[in-house]
């Protein structure tokens, strides 16, 4: 017989703290938030972290401390038109999703934080420093709210299961904290569907398979998708193919493009390996090509190959380093005259200036190769390139230093 759930209400909503003692987690900024409630005017906040952290939560139990009169509303679903006609007679304004107001639309907060007109008590799940101007940012404090912990989440658990009556073992409890990776709202969403299922069910031997596929949450436009694109990088970087292939599956379990994904393994493979493994590039345009090919959830298959190829293969960022350096030399002090034998001579005019004059075509010499200068006078003897001992870079340099002994 499946339980009945009386109230339409989410359970999210009819278990929200109604006090800061009931609030779970965010044991890092606890001092900072005691701080803004004994103060004698709660000032602007950004709260910043992942879905399902208590952002709004602790948004609501701040403006209700005050005991002045609040307005919530959500970016996406409030334009400046509604906030406009809602906001006078308001004292606290929360506003879920800031990120979603363009950067124009945020200029309508500036005057009325600088007048004292309004508190903003706003939300987001992107990093600020991306997201919000400078302008605005300026005027906010920001709190920053992480992940709630294993702990943190069965907690919350026992409080959903028991605002429905439910009796579950507490291996349960801890298998729907995991599944909901960090987030709240998605645990108490569980725990619902959980009251729903027969009692046979709900045993942590069955509870797996009972309950819906869950997909990972990731914001593909926040902070945790650069988070693990760039600690996917890092890893193949450090040569360290579980930790590597752990990131690509969190990647692609939150859905992420797997497009993203093989173009930041291309520039990992010339980056990261480069001459120290000139199969890597190919391997990982391959890559890029197989998984066009073939799409998902196959696609992981050669993602995955690439991603282990370019963590085991010997790294040389040699020639990403030497462009950096030819580069500061160009923003410093700009081009230097291309020498006149290297200057291609196609009219009689530029004959006559010396263009192309003294040129030595090096297929003309032995094994191919010309003593002659190609930078500009300047520059002569000036190296850019510096090559690594390791992977097949001493191979491909070999050629080269029988002729000149400095490399």
């Amino acid at each position: 017989m499946k339980f009945e759930i009386e109230d339409a209400q989410p359970l999210a909503d009819r278990i929200r703290p109604k006090s800061l003692d009931d609030f779970v987690g965010q044991g890092h900024i606890r001092n900072r938030i005691e701080a803004f409630t004994q103060s004698k005017r709660l000032p602007s906040l950004l709260l910043f972290g992942p879905p399902g952290c208590g952002k709004s939560t602790l948004a609501m139990l701040l403006a209700k401390m005050t005991g002045k009169k609040s307005l919530r509303v959500s970016a996406p679903e409030a334009g400046l038109t509604k906030l406009r006609k809602e906001l006078p007679g308001n004292d606290i304004l929360i506003l879920d999703e800031l990120h979603r107001f363009s950067k124009a639309q945020q200029d309508f907060f500036l005057p009325i934080l600088e007048s004292g007109e309004i508190t903003l008590l706003a939300t987001t799940t992107e990093n600020p420093s991306f997201s919000v101007t400078r302008q605005l940012l300026s005027r906010l404090h920001v709190l920053r709210l992480r992940t709630l912990s294993r702990e943190e989440l069965v907690q919350v658990a026992h409080r959903g299961a028991e605002e429905l009556d439910l009796d579950l073992e507490e291996e349960s409890y801890k298998l729907l904290s995991v599944m909901a990776s960090g987030d709240a709202r998605a645990l108490l969403n569980l725990i619902e569907y959980t009251a729903e299922l027969p009692k046979d069910k709900r045993t942590p031997e069955k509870l797996r398979d009972s309950l819906p596929e869950i997909v990972v949450r990731g914001d593909r436009d926040g902070d945790s998708h650069y988070e693990l694109a760039s600690a996917l990088i890092k890893s193949i970087r450090g040569s360290d193919p579980d930790a590597a292939l752990y990131y690509l599956a969190c990647l692609l379990e939150s859905g992420e493009d797997p497009r993203f994904v093989t173009r930041r393994l291309i520039i990992s493979a010339s980056e990261d390996v480069g001459l120290g493994d000139t199969g890597a590039l190919p391997a990982a345009m391959a890559c890029h090509q197989a998984v066009e090919a073939i799409g998902m959830p196959e696609g992981f298959i050669p993602m995955a190959q690439t991603v282990v190829h370019l963590a085991l293969a010997p790294k040389s960022n040699s020639t990403y380093a030497a462009y950096r350096t030819a580069q500061k030399e160009v923003r410093e002090h700009g081009p230097k005259p291309v020498p006149l034998h290297l200057r291609n001579a196609s009219t009689a005019l530029q004959r006559e200036w010396g263009y192309g004059r003294g040129y030595q075509y090096p297929h003309n010499f032995p094994k191919s190769w010309a003593d002659q200068e190609y930078l500009p006078n300047e520059l002569t003897g000036r190296k850019f390139y510096h090559p690594k001992d390791q992977g097949e870079e001493p191979k491909l340099l070999a050629w080269l230093r029988q002729f000149k002994k400095s490399w």
